[in-house]
This record gives C-alpha cells, sequence and structure tokens, in this order.
C-alpha cells in the first residue's frame, strides 16, 4: 500500500476560508465548500488531502470544474482539525489516527444523499492525496459513477483490484509516496478488468501534490498541475453521466 510519506506533508498550503467563488454551507452533517450551478444534474465531490477544503489551489481546482457545468462539493472531513505540520506534538502518524481515510468514507455517505436529494442524477469523485483513498473506497462499493485519483497515498493493488466504477490514476514521476512502479502495478490490476473503464497516466518531472500545491508564481507548476486539471476534467465529462 502507498502510506502517506514526507512528500504528502511537504509545501502546506495557506488556509484561506474565503477563497474561490463559491460558499461554505452543511451538506450531509458536514461543512463543505460548494461551487457551481444548483441546477445542475451533475456533481463531483471533491475529497481534500490532509491540508483539508479551504485551501486556495483546491478550492480553484474545484472552481474550474464547476465552470465546466458541474455542482462540486469540498467536504471537510476533518472538521476544522485539518493536518498542520508546525504542530510538533501531533506529527502526521498521530493526526491519521484521528483523521483515517476510512471516516472520510463514512462520512461521505451523507453528503452523497444530500446531493441526491438535491436532484443531482450523476456523480464522481476526484480525491487528492489522502482524498484519493476515500474515492477508492466510494469506487469499490459503487456509490460514484466515476473516480479520479490524483497523487494517490494509502492506496494498494488489492484497492485497485476491488473497483467496480471507472477510474483514472494520475501519478506522478517523482513521488515516494506513490511512486511510478506501484502506478504501473495499478495499471496492470485495471488491465485485467475489461468490464472497468480505466486510464493511467503518470506525469514527467513532477513531484507528489502536483496538481494542488503549487505556487502561482511558478510557470511551469502551474502549467504542469492544469494538465492534471484537464485530463480529470476530460475524464468526468465523459463518465459522470
Amino acid at each position: 500500500m502507498a502510506m502517506m510519506g514526507p512528500q504528502c506533508c511537504q509545501n502546506p498550503p495557506v488556509k484561506i476560508p474565503n477563497a474561490g467563488s463559491g460558499h461554505v454551507e452543511k451538506l450531509g452533517g458536514l461543512d463543505a465548500y460548494v461551487t457551481g450551478s444548483p441546477d445542475s444534474k451533475f456533481a463531483i465531490l471533491l475529497a481534500s488531502d490532509a491540508f483539508g477544503f479551504e485551501a486556495p489551489n483546491l478550492r480553484k481546482l474545484a472552481d474550474k470544474v464547476a465552470a465546466a457545468g458541474f455542482y462540486v462539493v469540498v467536504p471537510d472531513f476533518f472538521h476544522g482539525d485539518s493536518y498542520t505540520p508546525e504542530n510538533q506534538d501531533r506529527p502526521l502518524p498521530v493526526w491519521i489516527k484521528d483523521h483515517g481515510p476510512e471516516k472520510g468514507f463514512e462520512y461521505s455517505k451523507p453528503v452523497i444523499e444530500a446531493l441526491k436529494s438535491k436532484g443531482i442524477d450523476a456523480i464522481g469523485a476526484t480525491g487528492v492525496c489522502f482524498g484519493a483513498k476515500v474515492v477508492v473506497e466510494l469506487a469499490k462499493r459503487q456509490l460514484i459513477q466515476s473516480a479520479v485519483l490524483l497523487h494517490p497515498s494509502l492506496v494498494s493493488v488489492d484497492d485497485i483490484k476491488e473497483v467496480k466504477t471507472p477510474i483514472a490514476v494520475l501519478g506522478a514521476e517523482i513521488d515516494g509516496t506513490t511512486p511510478p512502479e506501484l502506478v504501473k502495478k495499478f495499471s496492470e490490476a485495471l488491465a485485467s478488468k475489461p468490464d472497468v473503464k480505466s486510464y493511467v497516466k503518470i506525469y514527467p518531472n513532477v513531484e507528489h501534490g502536483w496538481s494542488v500545491r503549487y505556487e502561482e508564481s511558478d510557470a511551469e507548476a502551474v502549467k504542469a498541475a492544469e494538465e492534471a486539471h484537464k485530463d480529470m476534467l476530460e475524464w468526468s465529462l465523459i463518465h459522470v453521466k
């Protein structure tokens, strides 16, 4: 299984509660950043990494997905207690005991039900790092129509073997958390499941977290992130219907 290694905790974002063009509301019992037309029949659940739902780049991604026609929800699976590297008294192994992905999976169920109650016809999910494990669990149980994993962590080959919905795995060439060798094993596992549509890509010259933890001033980093966003969005537009 891919663990949450040091790369998962590099470049923590500045958390800005009011970032993005959407707003925060209660959904399925959780605070959630929501963006996009409430009249849309298609939704994307965007599962954050350990840094939580207030990360500006994550909300920009949510807004970008919303602009393509989706109603997008980014739940606060951590109840305001996202990971803070500066807190030396609570390192990642301690923090994750309180906020394991199995909890995120359970919290996501009422969020999905709340979306359905709004008249949503199809729901896809995208998970970054920690959030990818949440999305995989949803895909294993067919609670979503489509899955996208961006530089996943905590995901095993056995997890991938159990996926039952279309899935795209977008990995980084420079990734100690989910290295290319493991991503290739994911690809092999999916290739043995012809009934499950899949897409696997390893992006060159990027590190774990590149899709959401980039610096706006770094043109190359922004370009690499936008390529991943484009691929994620194209996959979702095809399979969330």
